[in-house]
């Protein structure tokens, strides 16, 4: 039971997270003149890699980077620790 409870939230935050993406892809064009920046963190193993459209949205992306890393990490120390016998 616990099994598909974590799938379909799984599933439900893929489809709210298509939802916010085609949301704000949406709301600058009927604005008009939108200025738009992207950026994007790819993580392989530990290792971020930051692109970002300027300086201020590669920094926003690394910021954003570190504290997946740190997250990530106090996860995997959290589920070692629970998991540890003894």
């Amino acid at each position: 039971m616990a099994d598909q409870t974590i799938v379909l939230v799984g599933a439900l935050l893929i489809l709210v997270g298509f939802l916010l993406a085609f949301v704000a892809l949406a709301v600058p064009s009927f604005r008009g003149n939108a200025r738009s920046q992207g950026g994007a963190v790819i993580i392989i193993g530990p290792f971020p890699i930051v692109l970002g459209s300027s300086k201020e949205v590669a920094r926003s992306m690394l910021a954003l980077a570190v504290l997946l890393l740190i997250a990530l990490m106090a996860f995997f120390l959290l589920q070692s620790f629970l998991l540890s016998p003894g």
